[in-house]
């Protein structure tokens, strides 16, 4: 059966991508049958062109990213704009379809969890329809508490049970950074809360022709390792 995971977030801009295309990058060299879709773009197909690069072009860029559309808005208003609209089942199916024969299809949502993204849908819905172990991703800085637990009540509660919070820490920390994942983990369980140190744009490299940092792959392994996938750990590339 395979197993869906739906990266969502607090807001647009925060490291949806980034960390979908690092989960990517990290299952494959475990020699996981993983895929990454996108499945609405609006503004650009970046992201989308991110997850394709991160599975080595082997799913065509159609298929990771079906629906995509001019204006760097909500998927529902860009939609709209166009006179189109995406339909609900279409997407699910299309995941559903595109995703068979993995063991674990990720799914990397638009903007927060209750943003818009088609007339009858946002991320909880989809989360809700796919059975999906949902990742909230958050910028590890002032503020961050509240949008996280916002977030976290929000979630269906089936879903919450399975649910996970990945801090991106950022070049310049503030003075909250130190503190926010205690403080999180207190309230929603010390398994459910990691924290990503900060990639530098070579370690972002999609493609993966250069390993991660230790420290980014010892929490993509915490992260993983709750979703029930058989893996194999593969040589290390140095050979140590």
């Amino acid at each position: 059966m395979t197993r869906h995971v739906f990266i969502t977030g607090t807001d647009t801009g925060v490291g949806k991508t980034v960390l979908t295309v690092l989960l990517t990058r990290h299952l494959r060299r475990r020699a996981v049958p993983v895929r990454a879709f996108k499945p609405l773009c609006s503004g650009g197909r970046d992201d989308a062109e991110a997850l394709w690069a991160a599975q080595d072009g082997g799913v065509p860029l159609d298929a990771i990213n079906p629906w995509h559309f001019r204006a760097a808005i909500t998927p529902l208003l860009a939609a709209r704009a166009e006179g189109r609209r995406v339909a609900r089942a279409s997407l699910l199916g299309h995941l559903r379809a595109e995703g068979r024969g993995a063991g674990l299809v990720l799914v990397e949502g638009a903007g927060g969890l209750l943003s818009p993204l088609m007339e009858d849908a946002d991320a909880r819905d989809l989360i809700r329809d796919l059975r999906a172990a949902p990742v909230i991703v958050a910028p590890d800085r002032l503020g961050v508490l509240n949008a996280v637990l916002l977030t976290w009540e929000a979630l269906p509660a089936s879903a919450r049970r399975r649910a996970q919070v990945v801090l991106m820490r950022s070049a310049r920390p503030d003075a909250s950074t130190a503190g926010n994942a205690t403080l999180l983990a207190e309230r929603l369980g010390g398994e459910a809360v990691h924290r990503l140190p900060h990639l530098s744009p070579t370690s972002m490299d999609p493609a993966g022709r250069r390993p991660l940092p230790s420290a980014v792959e010892r929490v993509l392994e915490s992260l993983t390792a709750g979703w029930g996938i058989s893996s194999e750990r593969l040589p290390n590339p140095a050979g140590s």
